[in-house]
């Protein structure tokens, strides 16, 4: 039987919006803890395939009105997506905001395809100043997307307050690089927005 979805309330968040350009023509998208798929519908939108995953049965119904869900405690179970091999299964890219389990890092980093693009952005130090959350597990400390994924090129990077809401935040948009480099006089060019 088909589901109909309740839309998101909101649309996609500024920093996906803003560097949503990177991500490979046609690239399938994941995106981790989903929600009701407002960065789902985003990315079908421009013409993505898109995969979401929520420990949410409510969200992944209201999600797969624009991709395939699976619904799956990833901070409880093992990683649920994985190639034959038992490696994980890649993307083009992984979105993830306002989000945080920090023993995820390294299978989010091995979830992208060479070339595949992270877009992350979720609550940072400073947030228990003003409301929630306000645990210490759950805000990230300063520099920590630039260290945990050092692998990674980097095209942009912010960790402050931002007043729309307000909110202390930390966000990253980065590459993973690819298996053959650029010929030395063909720099790789990422358009900042």
């Amino acid at each position: 039987m088909a589901t109909t979805a309740t839309l998101p309330t909101t649309g996609p968040s500024d920093w996906v919006r803003r560097w949503s350009h990177l991500v490979p023509a046609n690239g399938r998208v994941l995106d981790l803890a989903c929600g009701h798929g407002r960065h789902m519908q985003w990315f079908a939108s421009l013409g993505h395939p898109v995969f979401g995953l929520d420990r949410s049965a409510e969200a992944i119904a209201a999600a797969t009105a624009f991709g395939q869900g699976l619904v799956a405690d990833v901070e409880s179970g093992p990683w649920p997506l994985l190639q034959e091999s038992g490696a994980p299964e890649t993307f083009a890219a992984v979105v993830v905001t306002n989000y945080l389990w920090r023993p995820l890092f390294k299978c989010i980093a091995l979830s992208l395809q060479p070339g595949g693009v992270l877009i992350y952005e979720t609550f940072a130090s400073g947030q228990e100043t003003i409301g929630r959350p306000s645990r210490a597990e759950f805000l990230l400390q300063p520099g920590e997307l630039l260290h945990a994924f050092s692998d990674l090129r980097v095209v942009a990077f912010e960790d402050g307050f931002s007043d729309r809401p307000d909110r202390f935040v930390q966000r990253i948009a980065a590459v993973k690089p690819r298996l053959t480099p650029e010929p030395t006089n063909q720099a790789r060019r990422y358009r900042l927005a």
